[in-house]
């Protein structure tokens, strides 16, 4: 089955030479959720920005569900719902027209049903009645993501959609994308709050400079690239690390109580046995023995400054 979305060699340079996107090549397929994670700058919302024909790219091409973005863009378009960044909404219009003419400007038939429930998922349903300019600013925020999901998109853009909202928003912005994903629904969300792309995304994207740096299922990217760490709790503290414990690259905490030995889990050996029985010839006496895998933020910015370098 061909991806859902497909970008290739995608390039947007702007009038004075910046180069916005410089060759984005990606596959997504469908049903499956890709966090793209980018410093500001780096091209995320350019990206998508191009892919919803907000944006014409310079060179390059993609489609969606099989519609050319250029020369199909009317049905490119319709399967594609978008939440941006920026609040751009009729003050003075409803929320339940809002959603609906929104509905209607993809062609889809009334279906008010449909709506009623969006809204209620969103908690918007008690609001519908309401002015836009009446709505605090993380009701606005679901009021986007309603518009975005009025007319039944097979492929949803999230950009930063839960920047600056209240925890409760964004708790049921995750819940509905679960419930999105598990009716088929594809799903590329930037954000800055890396640890929810690592708790619900299926393969993370990094992009920086307007290059796409890898795109990787997270786990995978998580035990190729992260490492782990070892905390050595000591029974008796040292003043510094013995010479006889040099090869081992070891970090002696402020207080003297702990060494932290970095290890590579990719790796067939990890040196961790021969670093206890050294420590035993040393005399040193342990009390615990802790491990912790590093994050995906930590992957996140070892790459961007791999990239940038």
């Amino acid at each position: 089955m061909a991806p859902i979305l497909r970008i290739t060699d995608l390039k947007k340079t702007y009038e004075g030479g910046f180069e916005a996107l410089k060759g984005v090549t990606l596959d997504i397929e469908e049903g499956e959720i890709l966090a793209l994670l980018g410093p500001n700058g780096a091209g995320k919302t350019t990206l998508i920005s191009t892919v919803c024909g907000i944006t014409v790219p310079t060179s390059g091409s993609a489609t969606v569900a099989g519609h050319d973005i250029i020369t199909d863009y009317r049905a490119a378009r319709e399967q594609i719902g978008l939440v941006p960044q920026e609040i751009n909404l009729e003050p003075f219009e409803t929320v339940w027209n809002t959603v609906r003419l929104t509905r209607g400007i993809f062609g889809k038939k009334r279906d008010d049903a449909l709506l009623e429930d969006i809204l209620k998922r969103l908690s918007l349903w008690d609001k519908k009645s309401s002015r836009i300019r009446e709505l605090s600013g993380g009701m606005k925020r679901r009021v986007l993501i309603a518009k975005a999901l009025s007319h039944e998109p097979r492929v949803l853009f999230l950009d930063e959609p839960t920047a600056g909202v209240d925890v409760e928003l964004r708790k049921d912005m995750w819940d509905i994308v679960a419930e999105l994903k598990s009716q088929g629904v594809t799903i590329i969300l930037t954000t800055h709050y890396i640890e929810e792309a690592e708790a619900i995304s299926d393969r993370v994207g990094v992009i920086n400079g307007g290059q796409l740096l890898l795109v990787e299922e997270k786990q995978a990217l998580m035990d190729r690239m992260g490492q782990k760490q070892l905390t050595i709790e000591l029974r008796e503290p040292l003043t510094a690390v013995p010479a006889g414990l040099s090869a081992y690259a070891l970090e002696l905490s402020e207080d003297g109580t702990a060494l932290t030995y970095s290890y590579d889990v990719s790796k067939e050996r990890t040196g961790i046995t021969a670093l206890l029985s050294a420590l035993s010839e040393e005399g040193i006496v342990l009390r615990d023995l802790v491990t912790r895998q590093s994050s995906l933020e930590e992957i996140f910015v070892g790459l961007v400054k791999e990239g940038a370098a």
